[in-house]
Parts: C-alpha cells; structure tokens; sequence
C-alpha cells in the first residue's frame, strides 16, 4: 500500500487525536504507577496505565483508520501485511512508574515495506507534540527547521541502555564512554522516542542506542527524516525497524559517529574472552 500525501495528513490527524487522548490517559494515571508497576524482566516495567493507554489508542485508530495496529505490550491486532501503526503507549515506563515525568506516547506507521512514513510523539507532562505527515515536521503548530549540521567535537549527544544491561556484556557503556569524551555531553533520557524527537528539534545532534524494538523507533525514524536527518544502523546501512541498532543525526555528524561505532565496536570484539567448553 503506497499512501498519498493527503492520505498521509488524513491518517496523521487521527494519531494526532489518538495520541493526545493517550497522553490524558497517562496524566491521570501517573500518581498511581509506581505502585501498579509489574515487571517484564529484571528492569523492564510495565504498568495498568501503559495497558490502558494501549487499548484506547487501538480502538480510536482501528475505528477511524481500520488499518492494523501493533502495540508494544498487546502485540499485533488485524492483518499481516499494507500499512501498519505501531504503538508504544509510554515511551520511558521506567521513568513513569518512578513518578518522573519525562515518557511520551509514541505513535508511527510504516508502510508494506516497513518504512516509518509518518510519526507522533506526545509529551503529556510537557504537553509538546512533534509530529509529521512525510511532507514536514511540526512541534505543535510550529515547523521544525531543517536538521543542522555540527562536529562531533561540539555536539551534544542522547543514548539509552538495554535491558539487559547487567547480564549483556555488550551493553553500550563502552560506547557511551567513548562518546562521552569526544563530545560537548551525553545525555541519558530513558525515552528513546523522545530522544528522536528531539533530534528532529534541534535539541540534541545525534542519537544511537543497540537493541531497540520498533515501537521505541518508528515514529522518531520518520520524524528525524522529515528534517533531513539520517537514520541508520551501526553498519552504515539504511536503518529498518527491525535493525538491532539505531544511528540518527545529521549526515555529516553521523559519518563521525560510525567512525567511533567502528573503532569501540572492533576494540571490544577483539577484547571480550572467548568462551570455552569444558569436560563437565
């Protein structure tokens, strides 16, 4: 399914709504979390209000979209295949059920080809809303200028952490290191759609974090596009939903940041001991 610029706008409106709606949901919701929290693994947190979020975004776009919807913590609901949302009612659960306002409702859809054709990002605490419809890119009503360019040397970078972090030994900090010393700053959000975001705003240069899952990317992929930004994975390579990793900023930014991905990436393949079997 190819979907026109009106049907873009069209469609873009309704998870503008939908998002809006979602982010109420989550205010109200927000007082109560820690104690609803439940865990998904050993830090990974869901809570009733990310259920809650979740269901009423499916129903308001099922009803006036009927196009298929994947969400994070229901899964898929419709048919496989054309144009497809998918969903990820708090963006930064940690965050929420720590009673720390910075989460979004994150709201993409990408076409058959699995390519983020539109996105919404919602910030309830903030009330700030960036979104785009494939032709532009807005904060608000506000259009977000084009994506700048800048040095590693002088940018200001985001990144996150993957869940498992203290089982994995490759769980970023090397890179984070890395970075952290070539740069003006890293920052660490804990909402990796917001991050994109912000990247689309001007308000960090550059973005990169391994194991992300769709929903964390899809809206903040197309949004970063939508300025000129690049999105890829930590080869270089045209970033799918589905990568294992994930490399946004302006083009010239991101060709130093695969230099660093390179050379800490390669250090610490040659460095990590090699597992060996035993006799028991």
């Amino acid at each position: 399914m190819t979907l026109r610029s009106v049907e873009r706008s069209e469609l873009a409106r309704e998870a503008v709504a939908a998002a809006r709606a979602g982010g109420e949901v989550a205010r109200r919701g927000f007082a109560a979390a820690k104690s609803a929290a439940h865990h998904k693994g050993a830090v990974d947190l869901v809570t009733e209000t990310d259920l809650a979020v979740e269901a009423l975004i499916r129903e308001r776009l099922t009803a006036t979209t009927g196009l298929p919807v994947v969400g994070e913590e229901r899964g898929r609901s419709g048919a496989e295949g054309g144009a497809t949302w998918i969903v990820d009612p708090i963006d930064g659960t940690t965050n929420f059920a720590h009673r720390h306002p910075h989460f979004a409702v994150s709201i993409g859809l990408v076409d058959a080809a699995d390519e983020p054709v539109l996105g919404v990002v919602y910030a309830p605490f903030a009330d700030e809303l960036f979104w785009t419809d494939g032709d532009g890119a807005w904060l608000g009503d506000a259009a977000l200028a084009p994506i700048r360019p800048v040095r590693l040397s002088e940018s200001l970078l985001a990144t996150g952490f993957p869940y498992d972090r203290q089982t994995n030994p490759d769980n970023n900090t090397d890179l984070a290191t890395a970075f952290l010393m070539r740069t003006h700053g890293v920052r660490r959000m804990g909402a990796a759609a917001l991050d994109l975001a912000w990247v689309a705003a001007g308000r960090i240069d550059g973005f990169w974090e391994p194991r992300l899952k769709p929903w964390d990317v899809a809206a903040g992929v197309a949004l970063v596009r939508a300025v000129g930004g690049e999105v890829v994975d930590y080869r270089g390579e045209r970033h799918r939903i589905d990568a294992p990793s994930l490399v946004a900023a302006h083009g010239a930014l991101l060709a130093e940041m695969l230099d660093v991905v390179r050379e800490v990436r390669y250090r610490w393949e040659v460095d990590l001991p090699t597992t060996r079997a035993t006799d028991e």
